[in-house]
């Protein structure tokens, strides 16, 4: 028997035993039975036991201060004065017990062991290989992101959990492990193309139009996303700046629409595709359109007598007020990337393009597509 129980675990009973506690109720903190945990205390001996072979780091918590936190649990007091008591962090407490049942559940040598396999080097790699491997390799070859990628599979497993993996791992696979988890070639499937993150600091800059309505004119629902119709536009260049693809996206389901500029990008060619698209949408899908302040929306005023469909624009400098067209833009870039002449894409290359865009889950959407909640809108 005595060689079982580490000393941790037999003085942590002592301890327990000499405030009362039951023989059961010591023996579910310290995992073993009660009969080993009475015959200890009864004869008073075998206070030490097999060494501990893993002491956790100064800024981790202790065996001894994970024994205080169960007895402030069972005390009853919050977890700002547990905190207090031992020099820690009330968020500190806070995850400790989240992470390991909560106030009725928590038993201190269970989480003392559970920090212990959490703290272990080095630790398995998720994406070794199997069905989850295989998954997550084809829809970064579909050019989702890791962090949707990671959504989805939540969605379509919530009960299997080696069907779900973090978008933090799926990174790490990518760029850091270097084991060949993830063929190195799918790197190349992510939005920017790169293997860090940065900053983007760049603000386009734009002339002025005449008889613009602004956006601070626009009906206040368009602001809350509550009533579909209310779309954002904008063109992104190909090499030289010489072509250009038009974007249109529905701001409540997120919904994409390309315009084939047929190599162009004047007004007269953004105003002709414009019309064309918007005549293929229902009544109530038609509302406004918002989009910035560039010289291939010239047209506006005729655009919007024909079709009875108001623009607004944007401030000068403010991209974020077009948000999802802007989020769509980075990741129609990896369709089209920076460079490329646009004027090679024929209309069925964009359809195939918007279908895949629209097929995509979406963290704003609960990680549902564009298309799925468009479906809901036309039913």
């Amino acid at each position: 028997m005595s060689g079982r129980l580490s000393t941790a675990q037999k003085q942590m009973a002592f301890r327990l035993r000499a405030r009362g506690w039951s023989l059961v109720a010591i023996a579910r903190q310290i995992g073993c039975t009660p009969s080993m945990i009475g015959v200890m205390v009864r004869a008073d001996r075998c206070r030490s036991g097999v060494a501990d072979e893993w002491s956790p780091r100064a800024s981790c918590l202790s065996i001894v201060e994970r024994e205080h936190i169960l007895l402030g649990v069972t005390r009853g007091e919050s977890l700002r004065s547990i905190a207090r008591s031992l020099g820690r962090a009330a968020s500190t407490i806070s995850r400790e017990l989240a992470a390991n049942g909560g106030r009725a559940g928590y038993a201190a040598w269970r989480a003392h062991q559970r920090a212990r396999a959490c703290a272990r080097r080095p630790k398995p790699y998720k994406l070794r290989r199997g069905p989850l491997l295989e998954e997550v390799s084809q829809r970064l070859l579909e050019l989702w992101s890791p962090q949707e990628i990671a959504q989805r599979l939540r969605l379509e497993y919530p009960s299997q959990p080696a069907m779900q993996v973090s978008h933090e791992t799926i990174y790490q696979s990518l760029f850091v492990q270097g084991r060949g988890e993830l063929r190195r070639e799918l790197a190349r499937c992510l939005r920017s193309g790169r293997t860090v993150r940065r900053a983007h600091g760049q603000v386009e800059r734009r002339g002025q139009l005449p008889n613009m309505v602004m956006i601070s004119e626009r009906p206040a629902e368009v602001a809350d996303r509550a009533v579909p119709g209310h779309w954002e536009g904008d063109t992104i260049l190909g090499k030289a700046g010489r072509s250009a693809v038009g974007t249109l996206v529905e701001r409540t389901t997120r919904f994409v629409v390309l315009l084939h500029l047929g190599g162009s990008r004047s007004a007269d060619a953004v105003e002709t595709a414009m019309r064309s698209a918007v005549q293929r949408l229902p009544e109530h899908l038609r509302r406004t359109i918002t989009w910035d302040q560039g010289s291939e929306m010239a047209n506006h005023v005729q655009f919007t007598v024909a079709t009875g469909i108001p623009i607004y624009f944007c401030d000068p400098h403010a991209p974020w007020q077009r948000g999802s067209n802007e989020n769509t833009n980075g990741l129609l870039r990896q369709y089209m990337p920076k460079g490329t002449d646009l004027s090679q894409y024929t209309p069925d290359d964009l359809q195939r393009i918007q279908d895949s865009l629209n097929g995509r889950p979406r963290m704003t959407l609960g990680y549902r597509t564009p298309a799925e909640k468009m479906a809901q809108l036309l039913r």
